[in-house]
């Protein structure tokens, strides 16, 4: 069972001290991962490249809910936090239900924090959090043709 890499704001904390405790870096990145694809997987091996753990917050129902409107997700977050625990190169899930991120990162502090390259270091939130407590902020090339959304588009229509 992957359900031991599942865990809250409180254990994760004693987990990434232990982590760094061990000289490990920590890399941190967030999202919905609605309906798994391989934009998704390519995304999160090289993530997990970047360093020797990576936690992923992962976003709650209610919070999908609000960014992607009252359809999503497709796929609730236990499942959602059960799959992602499953990939090799995810070492820990943390549902975290805020609008953004900021919050996980803040309690997680990672070494690297990363996002794909539709976003630019200005707009990754946490990026001023992770680079002032000497981190680094890494934008990763995103798999073209692949999202949940045109998933889900491309369904409707059969």
């Amino acid at each position: 069972m992957t359900e031991h890499k599942i865990y809250s704001r409180e254990s994760i904390t004693e987990q990434v001290q232990k982590w760094q405790a061990e000289g490990k870096e920590i890399v941190f990145t967030n999202g919905c991962f609605d309906i798994v694809h391989l934009g998704h997987i390519d995304y999160l091996e090289k993530a997990r490249g970047l360093g020797d753990k990576l936690v992923l917050g992962l976003n709650t129902d209610a919070s999908v809910r609000r960014l992607k409107g009252e359809t999503r997700p497709v796929v609730n977050e236990y499942a959602r936090s059960r799959m992602m625990a499953a990939f090799e190169f995810v070492d820990a899930v943390v549902l975290f239900d805020e609008p953004t991120p900021l919050e996980l990162i803040q309690t997680v502090k990672p070494d690297v924090l990363v996002k794909g390259d539709d976003y630019s270091l200005e707009t990754i939130v946490g990026a001023d959090f992770v680079i002032a407590k000497g981190g680094n902020v890494k934008t990763i090339p995103l798999v073209k043709g692949y999202s949940t959304t045109s998933l889900i588009e491309k369904i409707k229509l059969i």
